[in-house]
């Protein structure tokens, strides 16, 4: 299986991401370029975090403008796996693979730390390896992800059943002290209506091995491989694999 790891000017998590795909995972991953216009044969796509073009204008801005996101649209409408991380989120916002927008985090502060995120739903090629309600802790880095959409998207996300993790306590209770950033319904990542985009703010490349403080990331990237390995995204519904 092949990864593509889209870099941009200002990209910082490139060679994390890289690093998780190819010398933890033992998967095949090529770096690319944003002026690129080809994703060289990739099964996965990863837009990952940092600071694409400086956040100038607003985070994403001017990423989601880049030759190679019109390969990525054509990938995803294909129903292909694609995932954002953290500015990799933000980049999906603003090309529309994803509703909603980022704000400054509710503390006006960059916030770097571990977080614990809930499972909320597993079937997707990024969650089909984890326990439904299994609590990841995870670090963020960022200063605008304060997730929000209008009300009546938040309800019809919460309806589709796209919002994939939650920021919660240790114990997986959403409650307003365990959310970092202040977002709209403790929401830390969610996925698009055909369930193979997905965008998350914390960073699981971050979180792949237990000599940084944690291995709990490993599980989503661990989850795309399953699913494209077993060609689940292509067969209908994604159901949860057992013995994981």
């Amino acid at each position: 299986m092949k990864f593509a790891i889209v870099v941009f000017p200002g990209s910082n998590c490139d060679h994390d991401t890289y690093y998780a795909v190819k010398n933890v995972l033992g998967m095949e991953a090529e770096l690319i370029w944003h002026k690129d216009t080809s994703l060289h044969g990739a099964d996965a796509v990863v837009l990952p975090g940092g600071f694409a073009h400086g956040d100038y204008l607003r985070t994403g801005s001017i990423a989601c403008f880049s030759p190679i996101m019109t390969e990525v649209k054509r990938f995803a409408e294909a129903g292909r796996p694609v995932i954002g991380i953290c500015n990799g989120f933000q980049i999906l916002l603003e090309a529309g693979l994803l509703p909603g927008a980022m704000l400054r985090n509710r503390s006006l502060k960059f916030q770097c730390e571990q977080v614990f995120i809930r499972v909320e739903q597993v079937d997707t090629p990024f969650t089909v390896a984890c326990q439904q309600a299994q609590v990841l802790r995870i670090p963020i880095a960022h200063g605008e992800g304060n997730y929000y959409a209008e009300p009546e998207v938040v309800e019809r996300l919460e309806a589709n059943r796209q919002v994939l993790f939650r920021y919660t306590t240790p114990a997986g209770i959403v409650m307003s002290e365990a959310n970092p950033n202040g977002s709209v319904n403790a929401i830390a990542g969610l996925c698009n209506v055909t369930r193979n985009v997905v965008g998350l703010m914390p960073h699981p490349e971050r979180s792949c091995e237990d000599v940084v403080g944690s291995a709990e990331g490993l599980v989503i990237f661990k989850s795309v491989v399953q699913a494209v390995i077993n060609g689940l995204q292509d067969s209908g519904p994604i159901e949860p694999l057992l013995g994981r």
